[in-house]
């Protein structure tokens, strides 16, 4: 039997190919951004570490898990012209079951969500609402170069970051926190915008109006960096308002590179896009952290 009549009769998933369904790669952002926000809250953890496993289990592998699963279901036409080997399309994950894994894992969200108490279980269901709205029809906002990384910008950083400070301070986080976290999410625009450079040819073809395909590659990369960049001088400001001088000045000292970064990207901006996410990315979460540890020093001093 041949490798194509193998994939054609196959009636369950390869257990390899489920797991990059749900893209490991991709749970970092939200996972951190929880740990920045319970970091923020100034909460202590003691007592509440399940508080804070639960969070992270949730931000990353299940609710961004499944996020990834239910956009390549709904992207699988798309994916067969920019990557015919992803698992969907290359028939390692065969007839619906992309959908049932992402069904599966929008109730497993909820009930943990649900274990977090009202500030996670609600943020739970916006986050599982983003999910599908960005990718299924008939909202699909990835079709728009501006709604679609916008949407996953706040929920990939600020969401996580807000719901990791409600949760450990069992209650609404105040509204320097909240600020931070909206900064960061907003400027994660630019990083969705860059991660758009990989399925040009396909988004071109299929009508998926992302920044590269409207703007062309070398205007979107340079409008992404200044969306980036913006969110954290405000951020440096705040903190040199809010008397956290050295916290502002760390932040600035990777802004610093991460505009060097730049430089590099806009050389070649669909093929340095991979090279930026581990460079000008890594200072961009690094300072997230930071601004964290900020955030928490004024909440132990009341302010």
């Amino acid at each position: 039997m041949s490798v194509s009549d193998t994939l054609h009769t196959r009636r369950f998933p390869e257990p390899a190919a489920a797991l990059r369904l749900i893209k490991p790669i991709t749970w970092f952002p939200p996972m951190w951004a929880y740990l920045c926000g319970a970091v923020s809250s100034g909460a202590s953890p003691s007592g509440q570490w399940p508080l804070v496993f639960l969070g992270v289990l949730l931000a990353g592998p299940v609710v961004c898990g499944m996020s990834q699963a239910a956009n390549d279901w709904c992207d699988r036409h798309v994916d067969a012209i920019n990557e015919p080997d992803r698992p969907i399309p290359s028939g390692r994950i065969p007839g619906r079951w992309g959908l049932w894994i992402a069904l599966a894992m929008t109730a497993l969200s909820l009930l943990i969500g649900w274990q977090l108490g009202p500030w996670g279980f609600g943020a739970t269901l916006v986050g599982v609402a983003a999910a599908w709205a960005y990718s299924a029809e008939p909202v699909r906002l990835k079709r728009s170069g501006w709604w679609g990384p916008g949407l996953v910008g706040l929920s990939y950083e600020t969401l996580p970051w807000f719901t990791g400070a409600a949760v450990l301070a069992a209650g609404a986080p105040g509204w320097p926190v909240t600020i931070v976290a909206l900064l960061y999410g907003i400027g994660a625009h630019g990083i969705m915008t860059l991660n758009d450079f990989k399925a040009l040819e396909g988004d071109r073809q299929m009508g998926v109006n992302s920044l590269p395909v409207t703007l062309g590659p070398e205007r979107a990369a340079r409008l992404a960096c200044w969306v980036m960049a913006v969110p954290q001088v405000a951020v440096i400001t705040l903190l040199v308002m809010w008397d956290r001088p050295w916290h502002a000045l760390a932040i600035a000292a990777l802004l610093l590179g991460q505009l060097w970064a730049d430089r590099v990207l806009l050389t070649d901006p669909k093929g340095r896009a991979p090279w930026y996410n581990g460079t000008g990315v890594t200072m961009y979460v690094s300072g997230m952290m930071i601004a964290a540890f900020a955030l928490r020093g004024m909440a132990e001093l009341g302010g």
